[in-house]
């Protein structure tokens, strides 16, 4: 479980990382920009002054820096217009759009910046300067928030791509190690099996007998689990069962395994039949059934109701046990998860494979509360 717990730490380690490297781009462009923007302003400055110089100049004065001045803004957008805005001068604006165009440009730049550069070109009449922010600018304040969504497009799609690969991988582990497990257990159930032949052959006592006929039975429940096991990662046989015999058996199979203070019931609205491969479907059952036994710690009751909608048949296990956190619903069916000291964690991983994967159906915490007991919903499609 603290596997779990670490990798959400990380995940709000990590939210917040991009956060702050978001935040701190964010600042540097603004730095940045605020810089050049005062820069500008000072260019803007001096085009002022070139262009005052050489409205008061006389023939004589040479205006050879003023025009230098003038020539090297490249960047800031600029209109000089007098004081009926009547444009008489534009730096970095397309003029060949018309003179309706420079006119809503001047408006623009006279709703962003109150404050234009005044040049007094005689006692009482005075021109004005209005620009605004160059391209570069703006294309810097933009910036980050196109910086942050590539890197976040591209480590969603790697992500994406990293989780299906280890899916994947983990499927395969899953196949290797079930089917590895079956062919572990087939070669001594084989050896057991036989020997039980051979002394039954033999003349025993009714004791004798019994305990043989006892052990026989074990073989056969481990039998049952390898051929379980076998099937994971092979398209198991669907046949259509009727499901209430089907939940009886397992109900009865658990009944012998558990103290008398359990009590399990069975309520069935209806008895409908289900395509399911018995074998793994069995096996669901047990790891759910198992897994209330031991939340109840010995003592309590277990309700299996069937009912159906319209489109899904529903199986509802309910518990009297100690009850799931809201914020663990997902994370019990995430390999390792475990509340036991020796549990590995693997029961409803496996469970909602077998469910999902090859009975087209779903598996999930339906509700739970503390020490009040958890129910677990299964849906199987009709068919």
């Amino acid at each position: 479980m603290n596997i779990y717990r670490q990798k959400s730490t990380w995940k709000i380690a990590l939210v917040v990382s991009a956060l702050l490297i978001m935040g701190a781009s964010l600042w540097y462009s603004n730095e940045l920009a605020r810089d050049i923007a005062e820069r500008e302003e000072e260019e803007a400055e001096m085009w002022a002054k070139a262009y005052r110089n050489i409205i008061q100049a006389d023939e004589n004065t040479d205006l050879t820096f003023e025009l230098e001045v003038i020539q090297e803004n490249e960047n800031v957008p600029a209109i000089l217009a007098n004081h009926k805005d009547s444009i008489l001068a534009t730096r970095n604006i397309d003029v060949s759009k018309g003179y309706a165009y420079l006119q809503k440009r001047l408006q623009e730049m006279k709703s962003e910046r109150e404050s234009p550069i005044e040049i007094e070109i005689s006692p009482g009449v005075k021109n004005y300067i209005y620009y605004e922010e160059s391209i570069y600018i703006r294309k810097l304040k933009f910036y980050p928030f196109v910086q942050f969504g590539i890197i976040s497009a591209f480590l969603a799609f790697a992500y994406v791509l990293l989780a299906t690969a280890r899916s994947a991988e983990q499927n395969q582990l899953w196949v290797g190690m079930a089917k590895e497990t079956a062919h572990q257990l087939g070669t001594p159930l084989t050896s057991l099996a036989a020997w039980i032949e051979l002394l039954k052959e033999k003349k025993t006592d009714s004791g004798t007998k019994e305990i043989l006929d006892d052990v026989q039975k074990d073989i056969d429940r481990l039998e049952l689990v390898a051929d379980r096991f076998s099937k994971i990662g092979s398209p198991p046989e669907m046949k259509e069962e009727a499901l209430k015999p089907l939940l009886e058996k397992c109900i009865d199979y658990m009944r012998k395994r558990t103290s008398e203070s359990v009590k399990i019931e069975l309520r069935c609205e209806v008895a409908p039949k289900v395509k399911l491969s018995p074998p793994l479907f069995e096996w669901v059952l047990e790891n759910l059934l198992k897994n209330a036994l031991d939340a109840m710690s010995g003592k309590g009751i277990i309700i299996l109701m069937v009912s159906e909608d319209k489109e899904k048949i529903l199986l509802d296990i309910k518990d009297s046990g100690k009850g799931i956190l809201k914020s663990e619903f997902n994370t019990v069916f995430q390999p390792g998860y475990t509340t036991k000291k020796r549990g590995w964690g693997l029961g409803l991983t496996l469970s909602k494979r077998i469910i999902e994967q090859y009975h087209g159906g779903k598996i999930f915490v339906k509700e739970s509360s503390q020490n009040s007991g958890t129910t677990f919903r299964l849906t199987l499609p009709k068919h």
